[in-house]
């Protein structure tokens, strides 16, 4: 009897220290940007300019500017995208939480008639060209249709997913929705009001990926879409510059060393 009554204490012991390591709050995060150099991060633009990259990603108290005051408020609407690209860190990562804010300036560039407010972070990157192979947490904004898009997935290799039957944008699993295998390209979130577009207010993203297992993704503390059977184990990180003016800052990351049930994260 008294070893039964152990082994379910030490059952319970595991369970709350579970739960403590998968509360945002008590793990421990640390920077991947630390607000000052590029020191864990190289550049890549779309035709290979090392230069002008450091001028489309520029460090300003403590945070990135994607298109700073050296450029004009229109850039290259009609010319060949070269300031396409991302700044990538050097490691890659299989099991983490990574958090970061983003908001957007004034500044338009490049295919900004076609996609409108729009950079994004990457993640699982196993080829860094211009657009990468990997996942990426898409940061949009459709100022034509006042739609947000940030949280969307923009997948270059398949992924499954959830959705209410016959219906083209996230539905929680837990709400009801349906799994629908080999999803690609563009892979729209749930529908919300709970972001910022054109105000100068910050948004605050976050993204838990389990290898290929899961990967949740969430803006302004709502999950805003979930996908399954990833594909890709594990890459680099990496963020955007493409249609418009964006800041980026406080990203950091947390890590696991082994891998955490999707419940434990959407219950």
């Amino acid at each position: 009897m008294i070893k039964n009554l152990i082994k379910v204490c030490c059952f319970g012991m595991l369970l709350l220290f579970m739960g403590a390591c998968t509360n945002n709050n008590e793990l421990k995060f640390t920077p991947l940007f630390n607000g000052e150099n590029w020191d864990g991060w190289y550049f890549k633009l779309r035709n290979g300019d090392e230069a002008l990259a450091k001028k489309v990603f520029s460090i300003e108290d403590g945070m990135v500017h994607v298109y700073n005051d050296q450029f004009p408020d229109t850039i290259d609407l009609d010319g060949e995208n070269d300031t396409h690209g991302l700044f990538y860190t050097h490691k890659k990562y299989r099991r983490f939480i990574l958090r970061f804010e983003y908001k957007w300036g004034a500044k338009i560039a490049n295919n900004f008639k076609h996609w409108h407010y729009d950079a994004g972070c990457y993640y699982h990157v196993v080829d860094d060209k211009i657009w990468p192979v990997g996942l990426e947490y898409q940061i949009r904004y459709n100022h034509k249709a006042n739609k947000n898009h940030s949280g969307d997935y923009w997948a270059s290799v398949p992924l499954d997913w959830y959705a209410q039957k016959d219906s083209s944008v996230f539905l929680h699993p837990n709400e009801g929705g349906l799994l629908i295998e080999n999803k690609k390209g563009e892979v729209l979130a749930k529908p919300t009001n709970n972001y910022h577009a054109l105000d100068g207010q910050w948004n605050k993203c976050e993204v838990i990926v389990m290898e290929d297992k899961y990967s949740i993704q969430k803006l302004n503390g709502e999950i805003v879409n979930i996908a399954t059977n990833l594909k890709l184990k594990g890459g680099k990180i990496g963020f955007q510059s493409e249609t418009a003016e964006v800041y980026y800052r406080n990203i950091e990351i947390a890590e696991f060393e082994e891998l955490v049930p999707m419940e434990e994260f959407i219950q």
